[in-house]
């Protein structure tokens, strides 16, 4: 999926907000493991752009990625 300037940009703003956005990318991965680790990146992205930017959300950030690189290892 090609992203366009705008959305490159939005992109950009939000890893700048949250550098933890970065971890969750997903599209290196082989497929057994992308269709465990796409939903987190949908929804981390989801907090980080509808809820406030605060320490909470930082948290739940965190805590959500520690999820989610326990079950890619479930799988692995």
């Amino acid at each position: 999926m090609e992203l366009t300037e705008e959305s490159a940009n939005l992109e950009a703003e939000y890893l700048a907000k949250y550098p933890i956005l970065a971890y969750f990318k997903y599209e290196h991965l082989p497929e057994h493991l992308k269709v465990i680790s796409r939903p987190f990146a949908i929804l981390a992205w989801d907090m980080a752009t509808n809820l406030p930017r605060n320490a909470e959300t930082s948290a739940g950030l965190r805590k959500l990625l520690e999820a989610k690189d326990c079950f890619v290892r479930a799988r692995l």
